[in-house]
């Protein structure tokens, strides 16, 4: 049995494999590429506030062949993926209304009584990224692109910014220390990160057609990991944020929201839409016009795999701003950068944008 999004069988993109046919023991989540499938277990883990190991057996922490071992947690997992597409499908037309999250809210059971403390509360403010409509009253969305460029340093030196190449640290949400990092990127969207861990070296390359990872056994269950679909056109927006002067261009279907608080500022809201479907926030400090966060999601057959990348410290490099730290948050993870040296209009050997041979 296989499950749908959307109602639609979804098939592994072509010259990707299908999870079932690297790992074991899929019975549900056939016919997805190895990334999708993997964000669907940061789902599934994000939804039930459990991590990998609680469903699977404690041995899976150390071995990723035993991440195939039923357990009775996997098996409900299952009848529940299959539940949650029958009542979209029944009472949706097959689209994703009903998701593991819809009833769980992080927890490993859903309430059934509710909250009077939740109820009384002050409401937790939404998380940016929904899709939405054009705001009445707000700035047009080309007003907002063009303060973001001009608050960069201006469309000239945007414009000629042709490389960058900086070092400094890297640090992942369970790491105990930080380790070294390395950063390459190209014009008009090709980028590298180099990570050197007490583990082994993990990188992460978009050569501006095609992205992957590749990381030591520890980190990833396979050496090479390649990303597909609606990941694949984000990771090659955030390569393309590095040289924005074509920003207009990197999404389609623009739209202004309403503002939105974080933190302690006030931004402007605008939202596009991906060639593929995905649908890409961008966060504008009213104040300053620099981004300072960007949200992503694609689909997988159990909800939205939601991406958030936070950009803070900008300075300037060659007359343009850029920042120094930024950091990643998904599902399953959270990534944090910082650059303690930046250089721009650097020869960049090809080679780091090359696929591993044999991959």
């Amino acid at each position: 049995m296989s499950v749908s999004v959307a109602g639609r069988q979804a098939p592994a993109p072509q010259g990707s494999a299908p999870a079932e046919t690297v790992f074991k023991n899929i019975t549900v989540l056939r016919g997805l590429p190895v990334d999708q499938f993997m964000g669907t277990m940061g789902f599934y883990a994000s939804a039930t506030g459990l991590n990998c190991t609680d469903c699977h057996t404690s041995e899976s922490g150390g071995d990723w062949a035993r991440y195939a071992d039923d357990t009775p947690l996997k098996q409900q997992a299952r009848r529940m993926t299959v539940m949650m597409q029958t009542i979209n499908k029944t009472n949706f037309g097959g689209r994703q209304v009903v998701t593991c999250y819809t009833c769980h809210r992080g927890n490993t059971r859903p309430d059934v009584m509710p909250s009077l403390d939740g109820l009384y509360a002050e409401p937790r403010p939404d998380e940016p990224g929904d899709p939405f409509g054009p705001a009445k009253g707000q700035p047009p969305v080309d007003q907002t692109l063009d303060k973001y460029i001009a608050a960069l340093g201006g469309a000239q030196r945007v414009a000629a910014l042709t490389s960058l190449v900086g070092k400094g640290t890297y640090i992942g949400f369970d790491d105990a220390e930080k380790a070294p990092m390395e950063f390459f990127a190209k014009a008009p969207g090709q980028r590298s990160t180099v990570v050197r861990g007490g583990l082994g070296v993990t990188t992460t390359t978009f050569d501006g057609t095609t992205g992957w990872i590749t990381a030591p056994p520890t980190d990833k269950p396979v050496p090479f990991y390649a990303m597909t679909g609606q990941e694949l056109e984000g990771v090659k927006l955030e390569a393309s944020l590095w040289f924005p002067s074509q920003i207009k261009q990197s999404l389609r279907n623009w739209r202004a929201g309403l503002p939105v608080i974080l933190g302690e500022r006030e931004t402007l809201q605008v939202q596009g839409d991906t060639p593929g479907g995905g649908v890409v926030t961008l966060n504008f400090d009213e104040e300053t016009g620099l981004l300072v966060r960007m949200i992503r999601y694609g689909a997988s057959p159990v909800g939205r795999l939601v991406t958030r990348v936070d950009y803070e410290d900008y300075r300037e490099v060659n007359g343009v701003k850029l920042p120094f730290r930024w950091t990643v948050r998904w599902l399953s993870g959270k990534s944090t950068f910082e650059l303690s040296d930046l250089q721009a209009n650097v020869a960049i050997d090809a080679a780091r944008f090359a696929r591993p041979a044999g991959r």
